[in-house]
């Protein structure tokens, strides 16, 4: 048996083993060794708007995507986006009401994210959900990020709200485990918020959305809280609508498939971004929201306003 003394000099050699290895950093993050380094605040993101939308059948008027979370993700996306619902008593994401588009609920969505976190320890990946119902971040969201397994990997902001130079760099927020970043519309804000559930307009504006111009002008639209638009994140909700029910002033927008290969392209993005670079300290988007995000140049256009082409 070991003598105490050996015993102990094995744990001062153990001890002087773990003081001699320092703590293992990303050396490349979310696909680029440069982002390490960089302030999330700083980064240009491929996001896909209604990302549980998705079908392969082009008389589905109700989608936004074509291929589902698992390929977004594999493609490079790192936002999703999703409308909320409750569906028989469970959270689920819907476009506009379960009965025109149901994505399925909000925990398996979440699985699904978590699968891919797991498998790919040096990527962020923010969540930007539409809570339109109230439903309590704490007592309703937080359960269900809580069993899909995204709250221990969730970031905690330090304070509220956040601006865009005050972000972390991609690599502490790996090297902390901290790499999900999670937004909400409406509701994060109150008596019932949850820390890691982040009110999306105090830390970010956004344009309008349900664009039908495809020069896609530019204003700040959306925002909230004691920063000026400037101090803000920005995303460019970069989605083209048409009207499928023009007659009579009535108004039905769906996303146009058709236009997508232009509306993706990078002329057309790279415009979108020119147009509101001025309302934003002339800096690049921190978003790109994109339907049909299979299609297009938007991940070569990210990579630009990254500095990477």
């Amino acid at each position: 048996m070991f003598s105490r003394s050996i015993w102990g000099l094995l744990s001062t050699a153990s001890l002087a083993l773990a003081v001699a290895i320092p703590f293992k950093r990303a050396t490349v993050c979310n696909g680029h060794a440069e982002l390490c380094d960089r302030s999330y605040g700083n980064v240009t993101f491929v996001a896909a708007h209604d990302s549980f939308a998705f079908s392969e059948d082009p008389l589905a008027l109700a989608r936004d995507q074509e291929v589902d979370i698992a390929t977004q993700l594999s493609l490079g996306v790192r936002m999703l986006q999703a409308q909320s619902h409750v569906n028989d008593g469970v959270l689920h994401f819907c476009h506009t009401s379960c009965a025109l588009f149901d994505g399925g609920s909000v925990e398996d969505y979440l699985k699904t994210v978590k699968t891919f976190l797991d498998a790919n320890p040096n990527e962020v990946v923010s969540l930007l959900f539409t809570n339109p119902e109230g439903q309590s971040p704490a007592n309703v969201w937080k359960p269900i990020f809580d069993s899909a397994g995204i709250s221990d990997l969730a970031f905690v902001p330090p304070s509220l709200p956040m601006s865009q130079s005050s972000w972390p760099t991609l690599g502490e927020m790996i090297d902390s485990g901290k790499r999900v970043v999670v937004f909400m519309d409406a509701g994060a804000d109150g008596s019932d918020s949850v820390d890691f559930i982040m009110p999306e307009f105090q830390m970010m504006w956004e344009p309008p959305f349900s664009e039908t111009d495809p020069t896609f002008p530019c204003k700040v639209d959306r925002t909230s809280g004691p920063l000026q638009p400037a101090e803000q994140m920005y995303m460019i909700n970069h989605n083209l609508n048409v009207n499928i029910v023009p007659l009579f002033g009535a108004e039905v927008l769906v996303s146009d498939p058709l236009a997508a290969p232009t509306t993706n392209g990078a002329d057309s993005i790279l415009a979108n971004a020119n147009g509101c670079a001025p309302l934003a300290g002339n800096r690049a988007p921190n978003f790109l929201l994109l339907d049909f995000v299979n299609i297009g140049d938007a991940f070569k256009v990210a990579d630009q306003l990254n500095g990477f082409a």
